[in-house]
Order: structure tokens, then sequence, then C-alpha cells
């Protein structure tokens, strides 16, 4: 098994024939959305929806993205899904602070084994300029994510690259919080599969590591795109190899120098093959 996720396909937590599609789409997470992708006339509905489907474990890993915590649908969300056994996670949008997570943690608290596992959506100035503050709130977060159409109308950014800084922003943030490599936000057109690999080449190079979708014909596009080409597979090989014959920093055939770093970056390349 890959030690993290690479594909995460939201579906609408209205569409119950939905969601059961969206459990043998081939994603490694399925996420069930009561936020944005639900009218606000859906919300209780939804909600009730999704209560039913996840009473009993799942096929896969199902998240559960639940309104704004600043929102008054929010408390009923919390109170109806994190106690089910078919939630395997809840992901919190607009996260702005530390005591949001907090909150979440102590109100979700099972009788065993604490909180569900928190993922918070950093979608605002505010929560990038938090981003470790959040990302270490509680031990039951799991990891920190942007959510980019939100952050870009937030910050009047009219460019793709524009978002960069704010990209690096939480991949040094969740790294610094020992938390796995934050997934990409979604490609939000369906049909620019040549525009979804470049991006997501893009973010693999700013250290992103998976890829949030929202039709499964993203999900083979983001999968081949973070798994490594054949090419690191071998240089991975190659320097491991080297590294066991013999020890301390030293330099291949081909020039390549090898220390510590290079031998954990390629111990983490083999894992995502399930070699290491």
């Amino acid at each position: 098994m890959r030690p993290y996720p690479l594909t995460w396909l939201y579906v609408p937590g209205d569409r119950p024939e939905t969601v059961t599609k969206a459990l043998v789409a081939g994603a490694d997470v399925v996420v069930v959305d009561l936020e944005d992708a639900v009218a606000p006339d859906r919300k209780r509905y939804a909600r009730e929806a999704t209560a039913e489907r996840l009473g009993d474990p799942q096929p896969v890993p199902v998240h559960v993205r639940v309104n704004a915590l600043d929102s008054p649908l929010a408390a009923a969300d919390l109170a109806a899904i994190a106690p089910l056994p078919g939630v395997c996670g809840l992901r919190l949008p607009k996260v702005t602070a530390p005591a949001q997570i907090t909150r979440v943690a102590q109100t979700t608290a099972r009788a065993e084994g604490g909180a569900p596992p928190l993922y918070a959506l950093l979608e605002s100035a505010l929560g990038i300029e938090h981003a470790y503050a959040i990302a270490t709130a509680h031990p039951s977060l799991r990891g920190i994510a942007l959510g980019e159409a939100d952050l870009r109308a937030d910050l009047g950014v009219r460019h793709d690259g524009g978002l960069d800084w704010s990209r690096s922003r939480v991949v040094v943030a969740a790294r610094a919080a020992a938390l796995p490599p934050p997934s990409q936000s979604v490609h939000p057109d369906i049909r620019d599969l040549e525009g979804l690999r470049a991006s997501c080449a893009h973010g693999r190079a700013l250290g992103f590591l998976g890829r949030a979708a929202v039709h499964p014909r993203q999900l083979p596009v983001i999968e081949r795109a973070y798994l490594p080409t054949e090419e690191e597979i071998e240089q991975a090989e190659t320097v491991l190899k080297a590294a066991e014959a013999h020890q301390g920093a030293q330099a291949l055939p081909d020039g390549t120098f090898i220390d510590a770093a290079v031998v954990t970056q390629a111990h983490r390349t083999l894992s995502l093959v399930g070699r290491a």
C-alpha cells in the first residue's frame, strides 16, 4: 500500500447514487461534500443521506467535508457525521485559527480513541498566515490543504502563479508540523486533462503529493502525475544500492552526489510504488 493517498474524489452529499458510484471509481479517498457542492435548500437532506450511507464501514476510506465552522450548519453536521463508523476523516473548510481545530476535536471526541482524524482547509489570507499554528493545533489534525477557489477570490489573484507563495507556505507548514505533504486543490475544468496534467507537474515540483478531483476521469491523470516515472524508480534503486554498499557521502559514476537527504528521497520515491 502507498504511504499516502494520491487521489481524493469529491462527490455531493445530496446525490446518494453518485456517492455509490464514487466508492468504486478508483479513488484512494472519497470525500462526501456537505458544503460548496450542495445548494442551501439541500443541506439538510445531504446531511441525512450521508449519515444513512455511512452508518456502516465502506469499501474505501471516506471523508466528509462539513459546512464552514462559523456557519449555523456546522454543529449539526459534526454531531450527525463524526460518530459514524463509515467516516474515516472530517474535512474542515475555511479554517482561520487553531482554536477552531481544538473546538472540533473536543466536540467530536468519541468514547474511545478521541476525535476522528481532522483535515483543515485553508482558504483565506488569514488561514495562510496561521498555517503552522493550525497544523499544530491538536493531535487529531492529520493534514492541511488549500481551498484555492476561495483563496483566489480572497486575494484577488488573477493568474495561477499568484498562488504559488501560498502553496509553498502550506507545504512548509505541513512539513514543519510533521504532517503528510498536502494534496493539491481541485482542477475545476474536468475536460482539460492536459491542463490538469501540467498543473499536477507544477504542484509536484512545489512539494504537493496527490490531488483532489471532482470527476473520475481526472483520477488516472493525477495518479500518473504523482507516481514516480520508471527513470525515477531506477535512479532511486541505484541510490539505495550504492548507499547499502558504502556508508557516508559518495558520488555515483554518473556524477550524482549521494548523502543522507538523497537516500531519504529515494526511500520516499520507492515507497510510492511499494518497493521501499
